[in-house]
């Protein structure tokens, strides 16, 4: 008899027949036989976690083709590596009193100098030079001798106006647009103080001013920020692109001839997208650590960036699901994304001031509870992907 035949005949005792019927059956993933093993539960979810991190480890290797996301990846890299020095040189761009440097002089001409001039002469860097005629001082601006003209009047409501004539365009005009607006802001306010007494009541209590490092402003409030949300946004592009590639290719209906689930293979999918924005955090953390940005509480920043990016990454995932193609799919998860940074607009504190002030080690009450919601839209968001997968019939993808 045939060693495969699923029919097995044995002879015992010498003579009496006794058959016995296995039904042995054949595939790639046979049961296992009754009573082998004691945990027969363990080892189902053990075969199970086998093809989900499979899955897994195919989505994060497919990211090695897709060189827009390279592309991000290494600009952030980019920025966190070099972080020190594009603070001060982004910080030039609207504070040059921060890093010194040559004085700018401007002409002042016109029927009430002496304020400005005033004004002019506090602010560091800035040099005036006073024209009684009027031709006289542009004429200097036409030959270079000044970097711009502040030319001065008195309208019928005695207030002070100001016409300033820059060059157009280049490096050297933004720097003295950022000394000159900072000049007239401080005009604008001695006038004001000036006209004090035309107010029958204070219409608002302005708080005394403090100095503040423009270095530690544009680290916390501005590149801190970017470095950590600009990781979760992409890893919702990336789950959103996969599905809708997996769905158009056809490869989805491959993946579920494993023993995976659809909803075996939309999680796996959907950690491997996930998990690369804390990833990318931890590293730019690290990268801004060297470089002498000290954060007070990066584990805070990390667990924030993992509910924020299984938050829109959950949303990805439910866009892809339901949008008919890929074209559709991204301009609704555009949209769903725009939305969601208006709606943040409307919290007490927002994000970025949230990510400020945990750095800082300076939270408050209400940024701890922001901390908690994100964590729960971001299970919200998994919950919400898990019953979209439950909905859909699997053969209609």
């Amino acid at each position: 008899m045939s060693r495969d035949e699923p029919t097995r005949e044995r002879r015992i005792d010498g003579g009496s027949d006794e058959q016995t019927q296995e039904s042995v059956q054949r595939g790639p993933n046979p049961p296992a036989p009754a009573g082998a093993s004691a945990n027969g539960d363990g080892d189902a979810r053990e075969s199970r976690f086998g093809p989900r991190w499979a899955v897994a480890c195919r989505e994060l290797r497919s990211l090695r083709s897709e060189k827009t996301i390279i592309l991000a990846i290494a600009i952030q890299l980019f920025i966190a590596a070099f972080s020190s020095f594009l603070v001060v040189g982004f910080v030039s761009m609207y504070d040059p009193d921060g890093l010194g440097g040559q004085d700018i002089d401007v002409a002042i001409v016109g029927e009430d100098p002496a304020t400005l001039e005033a004004a002019a002469d506090d602010q560091a860097g800035l040099n005036t030079v006073r024209y009684d005629d009027r031709a006289a001082a542009y004429g200097t601006f036409e030959n270079g001798q000044v970097a711009a003209v502040l030319e001065t009047s008195r309208n019928e409501h005695d207030q002070l106006v100001v016409d300033v004539t820059a060059p157009e365009e280049g490096i050297e005009t933004t720097l003295l647009v950022v000394q000159l607006r900072e000049t007239l802001e401080a005009v604008e306010h001695d006038e004001r103080l000036a006209n004090a007494d035309r107010l029958a009541s204070t219409p608002l209590t302005i708080p005394d001013e403090v100095e503040a490092s423009p270095y530690v402003g544009f680290t916390y409030t501005i590149l801190v920020p970017l470095l950590l949300f600009l990781p979760a946004f992409i890893s919702g592009s990336i789950v959103v692109d996969s599905l809708i590639e997996e769905r158009e290719r056809g490869t989805l209906e491959l993946l579920r001839v494993t023993p995976l689930s659809l909803a075996d293979v939309v999680d796996a999918k959907l950690a491997a997208t996930a998990v690369l924005a804390p990833m990318q955090a931890a590293a730019w953390l690290a990268l801004l650590a060297v470089n002498g940005t000290t954060v007070a509480r990066p584990g805070v920043l990390i667990l924030v960036v993992a509910a924020l990016s299984l938050l829109v990454v959950g949303l990805g995932t439910v866009v892809a699901l339901v949008a008919p193609d890929r074209r559709q799919a991204q301009l609704l998860y555009s949209v769903a994304i725009v939305g969601a940074l208006v709606v943040s607009t409307l919290l007490p504190e927002h994000p970025a001031n949230t990510v400020a002030k945990v750095s800082l080690g300076s939270a408050t009450a209400t940024t701890w509870l922001l901390v908690a919601l994100y964590c729960l839209l971001g299970a919200g968001a998994f919950l919400a992907a898990r019953a979209t997968v439950e909905r859909i019939d699997p053969a209609e993808l």
